[in-house]
């Protein structure tokens, strides 16, 4: 394969050892038919210039890439639903490389300078690769529509500044699965991503249920060092205070983004904060608390306004699983820091949603407080997305905002409380209303009608345009938006 200069291989995982992991091979598929190539990513890790057949044969086929020791399952346990499980693992993927980002695509995405210099660590990780040792009697196959809508899922995630894995490849397998929760028998596919890290709070857990200090050891100081290097070497509590950091930001990213994830157990959620596995998710159509994206979720344990509570709940776990090698006390401490770190991350994440500079403490939560007043005062007629795509940039956006489609639903006390809080603060960055995104009247958004009528398309009539279309103006939302992930 033509390897790019920009191509580093560092397969890192496979350092800690075969406690950690299984060798694994892939499914032999009948049919390896390129849907999705995120020619963007493949870009910022050197190997954007693979041909569609080489893309095929390392994605699709899964041939090891130069440096990569070939494809390993995963060891983890997890809380499902807040069920203890020790029975997970990678059960329909595996860790198929790791390489270190360009440091030109670090920068641009707004990491900082440490990580910068030497590229983040990235894993190309798959979903539907086949059966492992992890698999439970499950075929380890995964839909075309469930492959499709991770695609979707990640692509918005990205443009509107949220922490997210990104898809890197969909292939069509060529195979019929047969689901009990859709219609069947359905298309498959194999999903390739990019993601900061597939170590979860998982994989701490399994290892302090076994018991093991050492492997607990083993895995801190090698998430320290690759994920977390501005903390100490042996510093556990440390280490615990940058996850609840990074968790509280992606936390507060997904809120402000109308984002449900949808099953936030322990396996879910990783040491790095970096939003990952997009199952059932929905984005809100309009502001509602307790709505759910699971329809397994009869409790909504994992509804929108529950996320930081279940968040919380699973850094406790991590936290609990440390205590093999770190007091209690300094470990309650660092997650005790969570909850001033959401609402610092929530005030901040608003702010650049609405486009504006921080005046202080007490005005940003004026100005958070007075968005989601107006928000539950509009309800359904009001939806998530536009308000920020009508106010974006603040009093710059007045005339488009009042002359647009929504223009009759910002009137009243509600309304004024907002717009006061607003234009007290001044534009960020104003020259982003220039871009022609703000000269439409409506925002891009990702509702599940849209999301299932593209869907219907690919499945009737093998029509991928409207999917193609989908993800070019998701990207041109996310140049206007101009938001970053740190």
């Amino acid at each position: 394969m033509p390897v790019s200069p920009a191509y580093r291989p560092d397969p890192r995982f496979f350092d800690l050892g075969e406690d950690y992991g299984d060798a694994v091979a892939a499914a032999d598929f009948p049919e390896a038919i390129l849907r999705v190539r995120n020619d963007r990513a493949a870009a910022s890790v050197g190997l954007d210039a693979l041909t569609d057949a080489e893309w095929i044969s390392h994605f699709g086929r899964f041939e090891p890439l130069p440096g990569q020791p070939g494809p390993v399952a995963m060891r983890y346990h997890g809380h499902q639903f807040r069920t203890y499980n020790p029975d997970l693992g990678d059960g329909r993927g595996f860790l198929a490389a790791q390489l270190r980002e360009r440091p030109q695509a670090a920068s641009a995405r707004g990491v900082s300078d440490r990580e910068n210099n030497a590229g983040r660590l990235l894993d190309l990780g798959t979903k539907g690769s086949g059966q492992t040792p992890w698999s439970r009697g499950a075929d380890g196959r995964l839909t075309l529509k469930g492959g499709m809508r991770e695609v979707l899922a990640a692509e918005m995630l990205e443009a509107l500044g949220v922490p997210t894995s990104r898809a890197f490849s969909l292939i069509e397998t060529g195979e019929a699965l047969q689901r009990g929760d859709e219609p069947s028998p359905t298309r498959s596919a194999v999903l390739v991503r990019l993601s900061h890290s597939h170590i979860r709070f998982g994989t701490f857990q399994r290892a302090a249920y076994l018991g093991r200090r050492d492997m607990i050891e083993a895995l801190v100081e090698h998430a320290r060092a690759l994920y977390h290097p501005a903390v100490a070497p042996g510093d556990a509590p440390g280490f615990l205070r940058a996850v609840v950091e990074a968790s509280a930001r992606l936390t507060a990213r997904w809120i402000a983004a109308g984002f449900v994830h949808g099953v936030l157990n322990t396996d879910n959620l990783n040491v790095t904060g970096e939003s990952f596995d997009y199952g059932p998710w929905r984005f809100l159509p309009h502001y509602e608390p307790g709505f759910t994206a699971a329809y397994f979720d009869q409790t909504g344990l994992y509804a929108f306004a529950r996320q930081p509570e279940a968040v919380f709940w699973a850094l406790t776990q991590l936290g609990g699983a440390l205590k093999l090698v770190a007091d209690a006390g300094p470990l309650t401490d660092a997650l005790n820091g969570f909850g001033a770190a959401y609402i610092r991350e929530l005030r901040a994440a608003f702010l650049a949603r609405l486009g504006v500079q921080s005046l202080g403490e007490a005005a940003d939560q004026r100005l958070l407080d007075t968005t989601l007043a107006l928000l539950r005062q509009g309800g359904e007629a009001l939806r998530w997305e536009p308000l920020f795509f009508d106010w974006f940039g603040g009093f710059a956006s007045s005339a488009r905002a009042l002359g647009g489609p929504r223009g009759k639903l910002y009137q009243g006390e509600t309304f004024d409380a907002f717009r006061f809080a607003l234009f007290e603060h001044a534009p960020d960055r104003p020259e982003r209303l220039e871009h022609p995104v703000f000269a439409r009247p409506e925002p891009e958004e990702m509702l599940i009608d849209e999301v299932e009528a593209i869907w219907t398309a690919i499945d009737d009539d093998d029509d991928w345009g409207a999917l193609y279309g989908k993800i070019r103006r998701v990207r041109e939302a996310g140049e206007a938006w101009a938001l970053t992930d740190c």
